[in-house]
């Protein structure tokens, strides 16, 4: 469930990353590279400031790539935790049944050998 939730966050991602740099490859003029550079850096919060939006449009466009990449990037660290979490919830459960399975063989095989603490409670 949490690989579907990857796929569908990184799906996002790669879409506000191809709209961002779309966006400000027309509206600011800038070559593709910078565009891309431009949307990347904000979308990941670091801003470098090497690359300034001029336009009226271009701040507003900004703004709300702003925001859109804080979601999809809360998001992303969401679906990675959870798929992290699961992981560790299954090896802890297959452990678990390892264990549980080892402590059945052991008392089975006690009780057929008359050995084990099953025989010494009841002399």
């Amino acid at each position: 469930m949490a690989k579907e939730g990857i796929l569908i966050v990184s799906a996002v991602l790669a879409l506000v990353l191809g709209v961002g740099t779309v966006f400000f490859h027309l509206v600011e003029g800038w070559s593709w590279l910078d565009a891309y550079f431009f949307t990347v850096i904000t979308v990941s919060t670091v801003g470098y400031g090497s690359l300034v939006p001029a336009t009226a449009l271009g701040k507003f466009g900004t703004t709300i790539l702003i925001f859109v990449g804080l979601g999809v990037f809360g998001a992303a660290i969401q679906q990675f935790s959870r798929l992290t979490y699961e992981a560790r919830l299954k090896r802890r459960r297959k452990l678990r049944d390892a264990i549980a399975a080892n402590v059945a063989e052991e008392a089975a095989s006690d009780a057929a050998s008359g050995t084990g603490t099953t025989s010494e409670l009841s002399e």
